[in-house]
């Protein structure tokens, strides 16, 4: 079992501990509920020191990285990120990261804390074999954490004074601490920062964050944001055996880009968007009371079996049973009717749109 740096908080503060891919991580403190609707409402802090962090540095970096990700990296500008998607060279997803310019020649990238070791070892296996390019694993390092909700510039700045405000995307190194960074990026559709600093800083910055206001959550409400945003999980949504265009992910693959070139995977892509998907993940919606919505429960239209859940749970945003599930294409339409097998009962769900929760601005409120 590995420990997070900042495990000594979670324990004082009653976070209840869970394996999360070999982890020893707080799935919740108080409730799932009520840490969720802190970061829609005000800002809450999560601990994400299980995910990877690898540096790739060389001249050659850039144009490297161009043939491994489906985005394409030649468009950023240092201190800017973006979402993107590693490949096998079947098309199928081996994780999905954001990835970040930080220098000119040096590029950050955080992977899925489930697929450090397989990345690595890919990254590794596809490195090419002239050139002086530097892969480097700092995950062990450093200590990581997601600031996120409404509240969490507000807070930010009580923390670090000197903050300088950052867009969307962007990427910078943070005043007063050595090898830290900071990126205002996020998993929960809520406005947010993810920083970046040595095991021996977090600790105590993590604390300072919760001292200004930041509510600790656990990997309960994490997963419950992103759904509700239809934010992909890999594993679970994203695997080798599907392809992001499956996956409805077409706008992070540069398919048709003629400055992109080409990628790992991108014949296989290429192929299959000329034939068109025969299956797609799909937002579903329950349409009736039922108990919380869970990875494989079945889907059936009549008696046909359509596929299965491969993310679901009870929305606190909106109160009902939502899912992600790959299904055949002519299944996908939006309010199509459809039910879903919970332990022997069938429930009415429909086909509806992403994101499953979306913001009511201030000016459209009645």
């Amino acid at each position: 079992m590995k420990h997070s740096p900042l495990e000594p908080a979670h324990r004082e503060a009653g976070g209840r501990m869970i394996d999360f891919a070999g982890w020893s991580m707080p799935v919740y403190y108080t409730s799932i509920k009520e840490e969720h609707e802190a970061v829609r409402s005000s800002a809450g802090i999560f601990d994400v020191s299980h995910m990877g962090e690898v540096f790739v540095s060389g001249e050659q970096a850039s144009q490297w990285l161009e043939t491994l990700f489906t985005n394409r990296v030649g468009k950023l500008a240092v201190g800017r990120g973006q979402y993107t998607i590693m490949l096998n060279h079947e098309g199928g997803v081996i994780d999905d990261l954001i990835l970040y310019r930080t220098k000119e020649n040096e590029f950050f990238f955080v992977i899925n804390a489930a697929r450090l070791e397989e990345d690595v070892t890919w990254l590794n296996k596809e490195l090419p074999h002239e050139g002086a390019l530097i892969v480097e694993n700092k995950s062990e390092m450093l200590a990581a954490f997601a600031l996120q909700g409404p509240k969490a510039e507000e807070i930010l700045t009580k923390v670090l004074p000197d903050f300088k405000p950052l867009k969307r995307n962007e990427i910078a190194p943070i005043a007063g601490y050595q090898s830290a960074l900071i990126a205002r990026t996020g998993y929960t559709g809520e406005d947010g920062f993810e920083i970046f600093v040595t095991k021996e800083d977090g600790l105590t910055l993590w604390q300072s964050f919760v001292a200004a206001g930041a509510k600790p959550c656990g990997l309960g409400a994490r997963d419950t944001l992103r759904l509700e945003m239809g934010y992909p999980l890999n594993g679970s949504d994203l695997s080798m055996e599907r392809t992001p265009l499956e996956a409805g992910l077409e706008k992070f693959v540069a398919l048709h880009d003629p400055l992109k070139g080409e990628f790992i995977g991108r014949a296989v892509l290429k192929q299959q968007s000329a034939l068109g998907v025969t299956q797609r993940l799909t937002p579903l919606q329950l349409c009736e009371e039922g108990p919380p919505l869970r990875s494989h429960y079945q889907i059936y239209s009549g008696e046909e079996l359509l596929g299965e859940i491969s993310s679901g749970a009870f929305s606190p945003s909106l109160g009902k049973g939502i899912a992600m599930a790959y299904l055949p294409i002519e299944f996908t339409k939006l309010e199509t009717f459809l039910e879903i097998d919970i332990r022997g009962k069938r429930y009415k769900a429909v086909v509806t749109t992403l994101p499953f929760y979306k913001k009511i601005s201030p000016s459209s409120k009645v």
